[in-house]
């Protein structure tokens, strides 16, 4: 429609232009609305699907990503809290400064380092398959987690007066971290597996008794975390996953242990006490110790209850009691009914 003045002038068909432009719209969109209308039950149906909770999607579930998110942040806040009351505690703190370490402790903390790393990265990436990410994605995210988590203790300890940042410790949470993601991107699996065990020490003489309190604590999760002598660290390996064209059974591991004894101190048995006094126990050897044993992978075990597969996910950290076979730096071997 065109107006002239108070004029509206019409085409031969007694349309005016503006009416015509109007019709022509409504004529292209008329088409998309009917297919619109037609998909409406089909997208309905879409959005009123809901993913069972324990079913691992497909595509990716936003709200899960989001929940995960949420919750990882919350575990990595508590567990540093944790960490930072039991390891911590009663120890000064300082400016932040370097701290060269690889000395200490036989290297049995470097291997803790490798193993907390792997171990957090590892069920962290279990726990992002629920999202429904794609899986290069899951394993990054849930693999780098560890050393994002060790990293952040590593600062701590930088700030601590009895350590310092280590970039030892760094080589190390970056093992671990490599480790398990270097397995997933290749099998989508961990055919070799970190695992733990610890048993408690007993310090006789009361002097060591003493010392190892105030370095390891007393109680038996302090002892844990902390003694290094009561510790061994493994390299576990399914056998099958190597060869499964074998009869071998898909449980059935070997694992490669290592610990060391005798250490009542970082670098030497040698230390002042509270009271100025000297004390040297540089006849307590310090002893590397190396093993060898059979083990189980409780994730090859095949159950369908959801709830066993997570407790068999857990356990699998653990280093299952065996029959173990040990050799030390002192050239001394020794074979142990049952080791833990």
């Amino acid at each position: 429609m065109i107006k002239t003045g108070n004029v509206e002038r019409k085409d031969s068909s007694g349309i005016s232009p503006f009416q015509h432009s109007r019709y022509c719209l409504a004529t292209h969109m008329k088409k998309p609305l009917l297919i619109l209308i037609l998909l409406l039950p089909f997208f309905s149906s879409m959005a009123q699907k809901k993913v069972p909770f324990s079913t691992i999607p497909d595509t990716t579930i936003q709200s899960r990503v989001w929940i995960l998110s949420g919750a990882t942040t919350a575990l990595y806040g508590a567990g540093l809290a944790a960490l930072n009351t039991a390891w911590y505690k009663g120890y000064p703190r300082e400016g932040f400064h370097f701290f060269n370490d690889m000395g200490e402790w036989n290297q049995v903390d470097k291997t803790g380092h490798i193993f907390s790393a792997y171990f957090i990265g590892k069920y962290s990436r279990e726990m992002w398959r629920w999202s429904g990410l794609p899986r290069k994605k899951q394993i990054w995210i849930g693999g780098l987690s560890g050393f994002a988590y060790q990293s952040v203790v590593e600062v701590l300890d930088g700030y601590s007066s009895e350590w310092g940042f280590s970039w030892g410790d760094m080589g190390a949470n970056a093992i671990g971290s490599a480790l398990l993601i270097s397995q997933e991107l290749a099998w989508n699996e961990q055919r070799i597996q970190l695992k733990f065990s610890a048993h408690p020490q007993n310090y006789d003489d009361p002097v060591l008794q003493h010392k190892a309190d105030q370095l390891f604590g007393t109680t038996f999760w302090e002892r844990t975390l902390k003694d290094y002598n009561g510790q061994t660290y493994w390299l576990s390996v399914n056998l099958y996953s190597f060869r499964k064209e074998s009869r071998l059974p898909k449980w059935l591991n070997i694992a490669v242990g290592y610990g060391s004894q005798g250490m009542i101190g970082g670098r030497d048995n040698t230390w002042t006490d509270e009271h100025g006094i000297y004390h040297d126990y540089s006849q307590l050897r310090r002893v590397r110790q190396f093993y060898l044993s059979p083990d189980v992978d409780f994730t090859k075990i095949p159950t369908r209850k959801k709830g066993v597969k997570v407790i068999f996910q857990v356990l699998n950290m653990l280093k299952f009691p065996a029959p173990t076979f040990e050799i030390n730096s002192k050239g001394n071997m020794k074979l142990h009914a049952v080791y833990f």
